[in-house]
């Protein structure tokens, strides 16, 4: 059996269902959080922006920010965006309910986040380590 996917103009698959703030999918007549562009934002952008969402409550939504800037990142910063945006959807793992996938990812995004601080790469005003106390306190992980 064939399942129709949602598809853009382009032909490529996209979710058309709404999402809550922890990006679940809902029915599609259900009203959910505004989405956020696939663009990649300018590196402060990505952080203000980021940071406003998990303030709201979206770190899903925080996630797909810090993964967009990850993807057209120089290769010498994608510890430091992948690593935030693993931080990320670890927190929303947590915050579903799901205690091993959080583990996980907040390792995974903490171990980035290491090297790319041990590295000395920009860190766009961010200050990593306030950053991770945040997640995992929020996370219930600390």
């Amino acid at each position: 059996m064939m399942v129709a996917r949602d598809r853009d103009e382009q032909g490529r698959p996209r979710q058309a269902r709404p999402r809550d703030e922890l990006g679940r999918p809902l029915p599609y007549d259900a009203t959910g959080v505004e989405p956020v562009s696939e663009d990649p934002l300018p590196p402060l952008e990505t952080v203000r922006f980021a940071l406003e969402l998990l303030d709201r409550g979206r770190p899903f939504s925080a996630h797909e920010v810090f993964e967009a800037r990850w993807k057209n990142a120089p290769a010498v910063e994608h510890d430091l965006w992948q690593g935030l945006a693993q931080l990320c959807v670890g927190l929303t793992h947590a915050l579903r309910g799901n205690t091993t996938g959080a583990r996980r990812l907040l390792e995974r995004g903490n171990g980035r986040l290491e090297r790319y601080a041990a590295a000395g790469g920009p860190t766009y005003g961010l200050d990593l380590a306030q950053f991770r106390s945040r997640i995992h306190r929020e996370a219930g992980a600390d």
